[in-house]
């Protein structure tokens, strides 16, 4: 039996280290990708489209999901940028991980960084699996030391590392539609006195299909395509943390029983019927940054993934900006900002 409390963080030693170490990795991995043309993400960088949408908390909410930008029924304006996790551009067919990044706009109140305390945005990270690839820091980085290095590391990494394999082997998926994925956060958020992982679960009638055969960027023509023809809509849902043993803050790899604490909703996404594939919209998505510590601080991310997230998007991000000469500005509503 342990004494852990609900949302209690434990850092395990040596951890700012491996956060430095892999901060330093992924900024030389994105020089080597990139040595043409703009710096791009080093995850994420195939983006399908970033697009105007409203955020609505439900009204009535019972009292313990009134917590943070939950406390009350509201509208938020927001963009969302849909994506393939693969750190190259490569053809939507390919096995991956997709994101859905949410920013709502018009968020009160200060924020966790000193840099972006007074911006008015809060971000939610979610991708299309339930859990992290890695149970810590220090796995992810030997993970990102081994893609980036001999064949040897690899098939030294992954032979001893079964779970990280398998974690993979099940994310890795084909979809059809962005706009009709169900997406996680897979780390957890302070909610209140516990803890939440959160849900975008997709409502929609009719049912994609892969196209035969399919094109480079299908996933794009996919939401270019049903965005012409009208909205397109998700529930936003939490999960709470009930027990801290078997619902761990500190191993974002494990997935918390959804019979146990079933997803939760608190709110509705609107994405507009819009025409959004720009040059214009797509250089401001290129230059919109998301962080899960864009945060109240009724939503601080937990745990050691979202500790190094504190530190490597910064570094990738002011980086990144720097070398493409683009200002790195929260936008505060729907405008498109040069």
């Amino acid at each position: 039996m342990t004494n852990r409390t609900l949302a209690q963080e434990t850092p395990p030693p040596g951890e700012a280290a491996f956060i430095q170490d892999l901060a330093e990795r992924l900024k030389a991995k994105i020089i080597r990708d990139n040595p043409t043309g703009i710096m791009r993400r080093d995850a994420h960088p195939k983006m399908h489209g970033v697009v105007k949408a409203e955020f609505t908390v439900e009204p009535n909410l019972p009292a313990e999901l009134q917590v943070g930008i939950f406390r009350e029924a509201k509208t938020y304006q927001a963009w969302i940028r849909f994506s393939n996790q693969d750190g190259s551009i490569n053809p939507d067919s390919g096995r991956d991980i997709r994101g859905m990044a949410i920013k709502l706009m018009g968020v009160p109140g200060e924020k966790l960084l000193d840099a972006q305390k007074h911006e008015q945005t809060q971000d939610f990270i979610l991708i299309s699996t339930k859990v992290f690839v890695t149970k810590n820091v220090e796995e992810f980085d030997n993970l990102i030391k081994s893609i980036t290095g001999s064949l040897f590391a690899k098939l030294w990494f992954f032979g001893t590392h079964w779970r990280v394999l398998w974690n993979l082997f099940k994310s890795m998926k084909r979809f059809a539609n962005p706009l009709q994925i169900r997406y996680f956060s897979t780390t957890p958020y302070l909610f209140g006195a516990t803890a939440v992982k959160y849900s975008a679960i997709p409502q929609f009638a009719t049912v994609d299909s892969i196209p035969s055969p399919a094109g480079d960027n299908y996933l794009r023509e996919a939401m270019i395509r049903q965005l012409s023809a009208g909205d397109a809509h998700f529930d936003f849902a939490v999960q709470l943390q009930t027990d801290a043993d078997s619902m761990p803050i500190e191993d974002p790899g494990h997935a918390w029983s959804e019979a146990a604490s079933p997803f939760r909703k608190v709110a509705s996404i609107r994405i507009l019927q819009q025409t959004f594939d720009s040059a214009q919209q797509n250089t401001f998505g290129e230059n919109l940054s998301y962080t899960p510590w864009h945060s109240l601080p009724e939503h601080r991310p937990l745990g050691g993934i979202n500790r190094a997230r504190k530190v490597v998007y910064d570094v990738i991000s002011t980086f990144r900006h720097e070398k493409n000469h683009a200002a790195r500005v929260e936008p505060t509503g729907w405008e498109i900002q040069e």
